[in-house]
């Protein structure tokens, strides 16, 4: 596993959760049910389920629905990181813990808590200003490493944004291609 600070360890934890969590009340029985269902993406479902906190409407046209998977494309993956980043600076559990499942099962599985609990935690490390910067987050596409046409790596450095983020306090992710949609695996 990479040297991370405290924050970047528990953000990798919590992107392996995004799946399984639907809130604190279900972290365990959506922890159960989640990393099997990830085409039921409960994104579709996010606009009235997720309480709106401020501009909540960066919402891709190109998203995926039940039947229709998102684009196995570099563009598709950076859309789906900038979701995740998005829903990073809005303390939005549920999109976190959606994009980051794969990621933070594997987590989950090393000792650390559900998705929910964790990402809790994340939540309270970062800044109010890194969390603004990460509401509007883009990311490079010229700093995007295409490993596979299913695996993409999308380092801190590709992240554009108002405030500055290092490997130490947000971190480099893969992106993996599965189950016709792109999810944090590492």
């Amino acid at each position: 596993m990479r040297a991370r600070t405290m924050m970047s360890v528990a953000v990798s934890a919590c992107v392996a959760l995004v799946a399984c969590a639907c809130g604190p009340d279900k972290a365990k029985e959506d922890t159960d049910a989640k990393p099997s269902q990830p085409s039921a993406s409960p994104r579709a479902e996010e606009p009235s389920a997720t309480p709106s906190v401020g501009a909540h409407t960066e919402k891709p046209s190109a998203e995926p629905t039940g039947d229709q998977p998102a684009p196995k494309t570099k563009e598709g993956a950076i859309q789906r990181y900038e979701q995740y980043l998005h829903a990073l600076g809005r303390e939005d559990i549920d999109t976190v813990c959606e994009v980051a499942g794969p990621a933070a099962k594997k987590a989950q599985d090393q000792g650390l808590g559900p998705c929910t609990s964790t990402y809790a935690t994340v939540f309270q490390m970062i800044s109010p200003a890194q969390k603004k910067a990460l509401r509007t987050a883009t990311v490079d596409p010229q700093r995007v490493a295409v490993r596979t046409p299913d695996k993409i790596e999308m380092p801190v450095a590709a992240v554009r944004a108002s405030a500055t983020f290092s490997e130490s306090d947000l971190g480099s992710y893969t992106l993996e291609y599965l189950k016709n949609d792109w999810y944090i695996t590492d």
